[in-house]
């Protein structure tokens, strides 16, 4: 008969032995075995620590127009390349698009001073006309992923003749859009920020210079603790039973540890401007002395979004098409994650709805 002693010593027996086995495959994987960002690319062009890249994998072209894929700066682009049978940028490539994709680096102390303006009106910018001339071509796709998708969209807003078509994922708009819902587990940034003044936003900048990518990644952290505690000690004997599953989450971890820094300035407005004063969707924001008025936005808009993310909440996404002023508006929700939806197994269907737009535009 068993009592709960019994029971309990034969699940800690159990785990032992599954914690023994997780913890053998773990010392046989090297790191050349957790490589990330592995399908082929060229250096296109450099732009001070930015650097442009050129998927370099052959295959039809559905899609005559380049598409610049355009990532956050408070981590790194490669999660669009994680793994070969997990990789965004492949799976885009292999679907029918010319993809080159945009490296912000790792800002150094000498970059602190880079804001919007720079990083739109310099590296953005400057970029779009390599491709261009490269291509030959008056304007590209662009494809912007969270802040990506935020820099997109203030670039297709200043730059309106050099885009064809703009895409967005998982990209905030309206950053006050959940303040009906403050849910801590659920844009814990937004409810983290609202909740402290300007004032001491400038004197965390002020204090930190650029922000470390160890601070950004305690941030993150933050949003789902018990998950960020657990992890070392329950997934990773959960999938230390395959070596797969083992990998792909070294692989996920390996990603998270290389989180860059953040530059100071862009780092002020992006908290200032944008999460305190939600100063874009109200046509107040302002990046090298010019306005950014979302109505200028008028070729055609992709919009895509997950109703699970939790760090972009869905309110702060699907209000775009009401500010945009293209008269071609497509916005569809997607499954999976943040992060998820595009290191999903699934993730050649994403490219194949975004290449599937695309073909007909």
């Amino acid at each position: 008969m068993s009592t709960p002693l019994t029971s309990g010593l034969t699940q800690l027996a159990s785990y032992s032995t599954r914690a023994a086995k997780a913890a053998t495959m773990l010392s046989k994987i090297r790191d050349e075995d957790v490589e990330v960002a592995t399908t082929p690319r060229e250096v296109v062009a450099r732009i001070g620590g930015r650097t442009l890249y050129r998927i370099a994998v052959d295959a039809p072209k559905r899609v005559k127009t380049p598409v610049l894929v355009v990532y956050a700066m408070v981590g790194h682009w490669t999660i669009l390349d994680l793994q070969p049978d997990r990789s965004f940028l492949r799976n885009l490539v292999e679907a029918g698009c010319e993809v080159y994709v945009l490296d912000w680096g790792h800002p150094t102390a000498a970059d602190q001073f880079d804001d919007f303006s720079d990083l739109v009106d310099i590296y953005m910018d400057g970029f779009v006309d390599v491709i261009c001339d490269r291509h030959e071509i008056p304007s590209v796709n662009l494809l912007g992923v969270c802040q990506g998708g935020v820099l997109s969209l203030i670039y297709a807003s200043l730059y309106p003749e050099k885009i064809r078509n703009l895409t967005t994922c998982v990209t905030p708009v309206d950053f006050h859009a959940d303040k009906e819902h403050d849910r801590v587990d659920h844009g814990f940034m937004n409810v983290w920020i609202r909740n402290i003044s300007p004032e001491e936003v400038d004197l965390m900048i002020d204090s930190f210079g650029n922000i470390s990518g160890e601070v950004g990644g305690a941030f993150f952290s933050m949003m789902t603790p018990f998950r960020s505690l657990s992890k070392y000690c329950l997934t990773l004997v959960d999938v230390g039973q395959d070596k797969e599953k083992l990998l792909n989450f070294l692989r996920m971890e390996k990603w998270l540890a290389d989180r860059p820094d953040h530059t100071a300035a862009s780092a002020r407005q992006w908290l200032k401007d944008l999460y305190q004063g939600n100063k874009m969707i109200n046509g107040e924001l302002e990046v090298g002395g010019r306005r950014v008025d979302l109505k200028n936005i008028t070729m055609p808009v992709l919009n895509l979004y997950t109703e699970t993310d939790h760090i972009i909440p869905p309110p702060a996404s699907v209000v775009l098409g009401e500010k945009v002023g293209s008269k071609d508006y497509t916005q569809d929700v997607v499954s999976g994650g943040h992060i998820g939806v595009f290191v999903s197994r699934d993730g050649g269907k994403l490219c194949g709805k975004i290449v599937d737009w695309l073909e007909k535009r």
